[in-house]
């Protein structure tokens, strides 16, 4: 039965005004929730030692590496144009002792791969014994 002859159907419609207030509630709740950190870089705390200092070892080669990326070893600049050349310098500082202990003494705002460098040179160079210097705690 049709009551409404005369009239005709309506087509239906969304009310849009309840969906905004639920949006706006939803973004409201998101931002803030929501945390806005930038991760620029790893923060790290270099190792520190609270040993005391052990005793100097007459059979090691002190291997430093600065922030700028030179490299000396037991004191004197080296220059060199790969790690061969790096790991030939180091055993010309060994004097032919049996299997010295390599020191590195790497600035804090040297690039890994200086260090990594040093460590390849050594493995070349036929040295096993490596070891990294710290600085004491008592230092800072």
């Amino acid at each position: 039965m049709n009551f409404r002859k005369g009239q005709r159907r309506e087509d239906p419609e969304i009310n849009l005004i309840p969906f905004i207030d639920v949006l706006l509630v939803i973004l409201i709740f998101l931002m803030v929730t929501t945390t806005y950190s930038k991760f620029t870089e790893l923060q790290i705390t270099l190792p520190t030692a609270d040993a005391e200092k052990a005793v100097e070892q007459p059979n090691q080669i002190d291997v430093t590496v600065d922030a700028k990326g030179h490299y000396t070893i037991n004191g004197a600049p080296v220059s060199f144009r790969d790690v061969p050349g790096l790991a030939q310098a180091m055993k010309a500082a060994a004097k032919g002792g049996a299997n010295p202990v390599v020191v590195v003494n790497a600035d804090q705002f040297a690039m890994h791969q200086m260090v990594v460098n040093v460590m390849e040179a050594a493995r070349i160079a036929g040295f096993d014994r490596l070891t990294f210097a710290a600085q004491s705690g008592s230092a800072r």
